[in-house]
């Protein structure tokens, strides 16, 4: 038990400095987006070239890195996509058994298999020390890794939600202790 509680409060941390630094970069991406804007229009004012391939692709790049640090923390907090119009409705334990059977039956293998299809071609990306085809662009093995890593993290996070919702389902006060699944504000609806 001991080691649970440990694998739990471990993967929560991580889901949440990875959600972190997902917002960070959100801001780092939109400063990296403005320059970039000012630079192109600046630059044809004094006619003179301010921006490179370089800050836009840093920008795509970040972009990306966003939504792969942020898998994990999405999941953590349950602020998924998902169709809730019977779910909403349910109690709490219907509710953690649906998430319960979903997370094995679909989020792990769609982890395991997205980790599994990506493999390959990172490898290959790393072994070509593959680079943008555009003059001044980055290198793309380092952020076609961050793919795997977005995988990983994600289902270190489903087996941390699968051990708090089998303690919601069996009203197992040990692992509730640990930290059952928040509480979370109503979602933003868009009619």
């Amino acid at each position: 038990m001991r080691f649970i509680e440990w694998y739990v409060k471990a993967v929560d941390a991580l889901s949440e400095a990875l959600g972190w630094l997902s917002q960070m970069l959100v801001i780092l991406t939109v400063i990296i987006g403005f320059y970039n804007v000012v630079a192109r229009y600046l630059g044809r004012f004094m006619e003179t070239q301010l921006s490179s391939n370089l800050y836009i692709e840093l920008q795509w790049y970040l972009f990306s890195l966003v939504f792969f640090f942020g898998f994990a923390y999405i999941l953590k907090h349950g602020i998924n996509v998902r169709v809730d119009f019977l779910y909403a409705k349910w109690p709490k334990k219907r509710q953690a058994l649906i998430d319960f059977w979903g997370h094995i039956f679909f989020l792990i293998p769609f982890t395991i298999l997205g980790i599994y299809v990506t493999i390959d071609p990172v490898l290959f990306s790393w072994r070509l020390n593959e680079t943008s085809p555009d003059p001044g662009g980055l290198p793309r093995a380092p952020l076609k890794t961050m793919i795997i890593v977005a995988f990983v993290t994600l289902l270190l996070q489903t087996i941390s939600e699968l051990i708090k919702l089998y303690g919601v389902i069996t009203d197992n006060e040990r692992i509730l202790a640990i930290g059952a699944p928040e509480e979370h504000e109503e979602p933003l609806r868009i009619e």
